[in-house]
């Protein structure tokens, strides 16, 4: 009885589910669900339907890092560096003409010969800077005491300059050495013993320059001969000096113009095969002193202007028989501020000798011109020395006094009233009272560079 109730409810369940699905609408399957697998055929489809499972959400990938553009270098002009006129975005570059002209080349500017610095000259240190203007006037000075000693310590106030009377600034002022270059100018027609006394003195002479100046060797009798060109002073020189050991000067005494030995047998006075007497007349000296300093100041001209130009002449001061004048020679020196130094030798050296110096008598030239040189430039007075010791101390002193001088500058200032000239005057004071000064008395003007 039971089991009969029990069909009975079931039956009645079964019934009321069966009405219930006929009256329901067929139901679609939502988006994102995944629709259940129908059963086979004889099989129970009244089990309630199983949850469905949602899948997981993916995870959205990031966005790409966007990469950094890359720049192009910019075309730049070869000549002056300013970039060239690149075409818009997106534009396209116009064509290129064909044969189209190569820019054009900068400005070239030429400097005047010797005015720049050679080989070598960046090892060696640099004391000092020295701007050089066109119209720039370089000035060294030296300065003794009464005792003739240099004065060192002295400032830029303590100097005045006057150019034709006109007092000028001092827009330059060094006490630094500077390096030199220097001529050395030997007199071979001197007498025979006073080219060997200088002879003897070479290696002193060599001592008597630093490593970094450059020294150029001339000699002069009838004639100047160039021995070399302006080289560091060293073992060259050394040899070069005592190759020259075995120059001879001229034999002292009187020419032989007549004798059994001068022309040969001759037959009551006339020379076997000639029908006349020769006339013997003694040979003419020379003693071309100018053509020697011209051509060693030619040479400085060329050098450097920031190394102190010396001219050093080792000679007796006899001047005859030379194609250039004196004023010819010292506008040049003047012009191209060239000092000249002398020691004089022989007859010069005698105290005597120096009230004759300024004879000029006709067709014997200059007994001595070397004073003037030396005055005119600032080269100080002649050292008149007999001994070989003596001479050998000069050198030495005469280099280091020309190494060491102050060096003024300035840029001449326009003049109160106009020179018809075109020598202009210098006249350099101290303030200071008891001191002796050595400075050149003026210069020309050197022509401007074309």
């Amino acid at each position: 009885m039971a089991a009969a109730l029990v069909a009975a409810c079931l039956a009645a369940y079964l019934g009321v589910v069966s009405e219930l699905r006929a009256q329901a609408p067929a139901s679609q399957p939502q988006a994102g669900q995944t629709q259940a697998p129908q059963a086979p055929s004889g099989q129970n489809t009244d089990l309630p339907d199983a949850p469905t499972v949602q899948p997981a959400a993916e995870t959205p990938e990031p966005p790409p890092i966007p990469k950094p553009e890359e720049k192009k270098p910019v075309e730049r002009n070869p000549w002056t560096n300013q970039p060239v006129n690149q075409p818009a975005p997106g534009s396209e570059p116009a064509p290129a003409a064909e044969n189209s002209a190569p820019p054009s080349m900068p400005p070239v500017k030429t400097v005047p010969p010797g005015s720049s610095p050679g080989k070598g000259q960046a090892a060696q240190e640099q004391l000092y800077t020295l701007v050089v203007h066109p119209t720039f006037v370089q000035l060294p000075v030296t300065v003794k005491d009464s005792n003739g000693r240099l004065v060192d310590g002295l400032l830029p106030t303590d100097f005045s300059v006057k150019e034709n009377g006109t007092p000028q600034k001092l827009s330059f002022f060094s006490a630094d050495p500077f390096a030199l270059s220097v001529a050395i100018v030997l007199d071979l027609g001197m007498p025979d013993s006073a080219v060997q006394k200088v002879n003897q003195t070479f290696p002193a002479l060599v001592g008597a320059f630093a490593p970094y100046d450059e020294v150029a060797l001339y000699t002069y009798s009838s004639t100047v001969s160039d021995v070399s060109d302006f080289n560091a002073a060293g073992q060259k020189l050394t040899a070069l000096l005592n190759e020259m050991k075995s120059e001879r000067g001229h034999n002292n005494g009187v020419p032989v113009l007549s004798g059994p030995m001068t022309n040969g047998p001759v037959i009551n006075g006339i020379p076997v095969g000639s029908q006349s007497t020769p006339v013997n007349t003694p040979p003419k000296e020379a003693h071309v002193l100018n053509d020697a300093i011209l051509r060693a100041a030619l040479d400085l001209s060329k050098r450097e202007r920031t190394r102190r130009k010396i001219i050093f002449v080792i000679s007796d001061g006899r001047e005859y028989g030379s194609k250039a004048s004196y004023g010819d020679v010292l506008k040049l020196l003047l012009s191209k501020e060239i000092q000249v130094k002398a020691v004089a030798v022989e007859s010069a050296a005698l105290p005597v000798y120096g009230k004759l110096e300024r004879l000029h008598l006709p067709h014997e030239g200059y007994g001595n011109l070397l004073p003037k040189y030396v005055s005119a430039t600032g080269g100080q007075p002649v050292y008149t020395e007999l001994s070989r010791s003596a001479i050998e101390d000069i050198y030495a002193q005469a280099m280091s006094e020309a190494r060491n001088q102050y060096t003024l500058g300035y840029t001449p200032a326009r003049p109160k009233t106009p020179t018809t000239t075109a020598y202009r005057s210098i006249e350099v004071l101290v303030n200071r009272p008891g001191l002796k000064i050595y400075a050149k008395d003026g210069y020309y003007p050197a022509p401007a560079a074309r």
